[in-house]
């Protein structure tokens, strides 16, 4: 597990006009997931110790993001045969086990994670209604340990987004394990 940081992405970057796959094979298009106010995405995966430890997080911020208008979606970069506790079938498992209640696709291809520019799982993209992107960076201030936590940086952002102002600065980057990118 190599340990990696998100890398900086511009304000106000246009979200790609791109589609992944449920965990049933159905086509989701990114864009129609956009909420009134905006929409979290959300790079992760099954078997990483750092998005499991931020999974229940996510999931209990998507259910407040979703009160302020912003919805939620999950994307597994890590399709991957090296990688089967990452596969589809242990997503599905996952949707269950944890009760995730928003959309978690897979990025079989890995070429929404590349349009990215996503690092690690976890790496968060916040983007406002038009698709713009708005905060790039953690969950919090202390990824190990959500009794630890003093700074709460998503849901900061998701209000300040909602309240019209300017995206919180500055905005530090999530760490996480390496995406695990097939060979081209």
């Amino acid at each position: 597990m190599a340990l990696v940081s998100s890398i900086h992405v511009d304000a106000g970057w246009q979200m790609p006009d791109m589609s992944l796959t449920d965990i049933h094979g159905n086509r989701v298009a990114l864009k129609d997931q956009l909420g009134e106010n905006g929409l979290l995405v959300a790079f992760t995966c099954n078997h990483c110790p750092y998005a499991i430890a931020v999974w229940p997080r996510l999931i209990r911020h998507a259910a407040s993001l979703k009160k302020m208008g912003i919805n939620t979606i999950a994307v597994n970069p890590n399709i991957h045969p090296d990688y089967p506790a990452d596969g589809v079938p242990a997503m599905a498992e996952k949707i269950a086990e944890w009760g995730v209640n928003f959309p978690y696709l897979a990025d079989a291809t890995q070429d929404v994670a590349r349009a990215f520019e996503a690092q690690c799982t976890p790496d968060l993209y916040l983007f406002n209604a038009d698709g713009r992107l708005y905060y790039h960076g953690r969950i919090d201030d202390y990824w190990k340990d959500a009794a630890r936590v003093t700074r709460e940086e998503l849901v900061s952002a998701a209000e300040l987004l909602v309240a019209g102002q300017n995206a919180p600065q500055p905005q530090h980057p999530t760490i996480g394990c390496s995406i695990k990118w097939k060979q081209e």
